[in-house]
């Protein structure tokens, strides 16, 4: 979410996962309303790992605690919640994707403006903030951060408006790209869904008070109701006249959800737009069976996230499934770097071969995507050492060979492994007897679809398709966009 643009870090510690940016927690009306909220980041922490940010209000003024770190490493202490006093809170989990990972750029970004204070979390990508913020640059507006949430902000201070949810309704309408928004003001909270709904969003109710987050398993951790998921281009006000909806986007655009969601970003407990993640995983496992079955012995799948499509892919093809690699899960992220020495050992942090169930077996790995390929290398020649006879990689998405630019940390698309080479090429590299990915209608099929509707895709599959459903105006390689820009535009009328 950052705009600044920095290549992604090779570490051979890295997982070699696609990962979401952030999530996004808030809560009207409670009295314990930020003790909820980091309860509510707790469970979203696999979204982001590297900060965590909360803001209260008490009625007349904001409280903020911002921090580098996971949500227990900062929200656990007594004295820090007790100092985000107030009966509404919002909070913000970030994985870093590109900039710094530095205390100005965590959310929720907070401000001053004219109408009173503001703090808003943002998960997903605004597709041309660079070109809306060197216009405010024009205009006189100073940015603290290098996030693109914070465009948002400018817009908001800079309009001539004068009820707040007119100044964010006009800010959405300069802005393209993926978003999920939560905002706190001095009278209530608003949350946005961009109008093709890339990103998620739900509603939810605590003893009367509403919530908005990004997933159902942040409501299930305090106890909370599912209400409803926010709908594409949806706007949602709460206050203390309670809960109104807008939809301010007066033309209609195909929904198209990110389909990674079920693949592997959302918890597997939680329920996305109506369908149980853990269960589609375990469909798209079974697909892929179907699709690309193979004499074996034994289904392993890749931990952790390849569990649920292992199962799946094991239940059809009637073969046994087991554990034949371990994960430590004590490694994090910010292991650091060791010596040239050693750099060799890392995946070995992570995953261990389980010898008494791999030696001598002819084996399907399981995994739910493939990157660059550096860690599907190491997995496969674990499985190796440890005496697998045959080794069959199994993969429970299309190949990714295309980056997001919606909010979805990936590398350039010249690192992709998809975009290098074909299937049988992939699998060479990676030292596989065969290797297989679901198609892009297996995996469409598994989410309750015929198949993928080519001249309408149900969902956003860019990562696979190349189809990018909101415009890429900030990269454009260079080139100026020959429309006029939206502020611009804006200022003409």
């Amino acid at each position: 979410m950052a705009i600044d643009q920095v290549e992604m870090s090779t570490n051979p510690f890295d997982d070699d996962k696609l990962h979401e940016e952030c999530g996004v927690f808030g809560l009207y009306g409670h009295p314990d309303s930020a003790a909820h909220v980091a309860l509510g980041l707790h469970a979203l922490q696999h979204r982001g790992q590297e900060a965590a940010g909360i803001v209260s209000f008490d009625g007349t003024h904001f409280h903020s605690h911002r921090s580098l770190g996971s949500v227990g490493d900062h929200f656990s202490e007594a004295n820090v919640i007790g100092q985000l006093k107030g009966r509404s809170a919002i909070g913000h989990v970030r994985y870093s994707t590109s900039g710094e990972t530095v205390l100005r750029n965590v959310q929720p970004l907070f401000a001053d403006l004219a109408g009173g204070g503001l703090a808003i979390a943002h998960n997903g990508n605004i597709t041309n903030a660079t070109q809306l913020r060197r216009q405010l640059e024009k205009r006189g507006s100073i940015f603290q951060s290098t996030m693109d949430t914070e465009v948002i902000v400018h817009l908001i201070a800079t309009c001539s408006r004068q009820d707040f949810v007119e100044k964010f309704i006009d800010a959405l309408h300069h802005i393209l790209g993926a978003y999920s928004l939560v905002i706190q003001t001095h009278e209530g909270l608003i949350g946005a869904r961009d109008p093709h709904g890339v990103r998620p969003l739900v509603l939810g109710e605590l003893d009367g008070s509403y919530i908005l987050c990004s997933e159902t398993c942040a409501l299930d951790i305090i106890g909370a109701k599912f209400v409803r998921d926010i709908d594409p281009g949806e706007v949602v006000v709460i206050d203390e006249d309670g809960l109104r909806s807008l939809r301010p986007f007066r033309t209609s655009v195909q929904k198209r959800f990110c389909v990674f969601e079920y693949i592997y970003f959302s918890r597997p407990d939680s329920v996305v737009e109506g369908i149980n993640v853990y269960e589609s995983r375990k469909k798209i496992g079974a697909e892929l069976a179907k699709e690309y079955g193979v004499d074996a012995d034994l289904v392993v799948p890749v931990p952790d996230s390849g569990v649920p499509g292992a199962i799946g892919y094991a239940e059809y093809a009637n073969l046994p499934f087991d554990l034949g690699i371990i994960r430590n899960h004590y490694v994090g992220r910010t292991f650091i770097e060791p010596m040239d020495s050693i750099r060799h050992l890392g995946v070995r942090l992570k995953h261990n071969a389980n010898r008494a169930a791999l030696a001598g077996k002819r084996v399907v790995l399981v995994d739910d995507s493939i990157v660059r390929g550096t860690t599907s290398t190491k997995i496969v020649e674990l499985v190796r050492a440890a005496g697998a006879k045959e080794v069959h990689m199994r993969i429970a998405s299309p190949p990714t060979s295309h980056s997001c630019f919606y909010g979805v940390d990936t590398p350039e698309r010249s690192q992709l492994l998809a975009y290098q080479m074909d299937t049988q090429a992939m699998g060479e590299y990676i030292g596989v007897d065969s290797l297989a990915f679901i198609s892009i209608d297996g995996m469409y099929r598994a989410m309750g679809f015929v198949g993928r509707d080519n001249d309408s895709p149900q969902m956003c599959d860019a990562c696979f398709t190349g189809d990018y459903p909101i415009a890429l105006t900030d990269h454009l390689d260079g080139e100026e966009s020959a429309q006029l820009s939206l502020l611009d535009e804006a200022s003409e009328k």
